[in-house]
């Protein structure tokens, strides 16, 4: 849901959508993540794949970048990837925050490309058909590969919050709610 849309402060929320275009499949991307001091000093690093974002109380610069790309003042945060992405396919970045309470779950659904959290508080687990994969501070980031059905669950006994990004094909929506796979959750993040 658009930040605009917001009603309570949990949930997660588009806080910006980029359109990055064609991007390049000869070098592995990543979620390149950078904290300001404010807007305009931000705004002073952004190189051409970078989007300013506002969200958690900070000010962010994001990034889609190859390994090791610094932008021009900020704190480096974090470096997510490698972010699977196709020739010849526009993309466009949509950077989310997430607030949720532990036990809090999402439907069942799959992005048009990569989704990358960063888990800033709090703990999440994310099922997929090959398995979990647990998000917490200090932990490696959460990668989900395009079109891959999935369902996360916060886990825990704290209010998790994140950064996301999910790099998606600009012609479709950002997220698909998943029933043609046929694919149901085990339960790997409940104990089930």
């Amino acid at each position: 849901m658009p930040v605009a849309e917001r009603q309570i402060e949990c949930g997660c929320y588009i806080m910006v959508e980029h359109r990055l275009g064609l991007l390049p499949t000869d070098v592995p991307l990543h979620w390149n993540i950078a904290a300001y001091p404010n807007r305009v000093a931000a705004e002073a690093g952004r190189g051409p794949r970078g989007a300013v974002v506002e969200a958690l109380g900070r000010v962010w610069l994001m990034s889609v970048a190859e390994v090791g790309y610094r932008p021009v003042g900020g704190e480096h945060l974090a470096e997510v990837g490698p972010l699977r992405v196709e020739a010849g396919i526009p993309y466009t970045a949509a950077y989310m925050q997430g607030i949720m309470l532990p036990g809090a779950e999402t439907g069942v659904h799959h992005h048009p490309g990569p989704e990358a959290i960063l888990t800033l508080a709090g703990e999440e687990c994310m099922e997929t058909p090959a398995g979990k994969q647990v998000g917490h501070p200090g932990g490696e980031p959460v990668v989900v590969p395009p079109h891959m059905p999935h369902r996360l669950t916060v886990t825990g006994t704290e209010e998790r919050r994140a950064l996301a990004l999910v790099l998606h094909d600009s012609a479709q929506a950002w997220a698909i709610r998943t029933h043609e796979h046929g694919w149901t959750p085990q339960g790997l993040c409940r104990g089930d």
